[in-house]
C-alpha cells in the first residue's frame, strides 16, 4: 500500500485554509494526521479527500 502523504503546508494549500484552521480539524478529528518521527506530522491525501466528501454530501442534505 502506498498512501500519499502530505505536509501541512501542502494539506494547507490544497484545502486553501490556514494553519490555524487546519490545526483545529486535526483536533477535532475531522481530519486524520499521523506523526512521523517525535515532531513531523503528515497528512494522508485520503483524509482530505474524505473531509471534502463529507462536506459535499452535508451540503447537498
Amino acid at each position: 500500500m502506498s498512501a500519499e502523504l502530505l505536509t501541512v503546508p501542502e494539506a494547507m494549500a490544497t484545502l486553501k485554509i490556514s494553519r490555524w484552521t487546519l490545526y483545529n480539524l486535526i483536533r477535532s478529528g475531522e481530519v486524520t494526521s499521523i506523526l512521523v518521527g517525535a515532531r513531523c506530522r503528515r497528512i494522508p491525501a485520503e483524509a482530505l479527500d474524505a473531509y471534502v466528501t463529507r462536506l459535499c454530501e452535508e451540503a447537498c442534505s
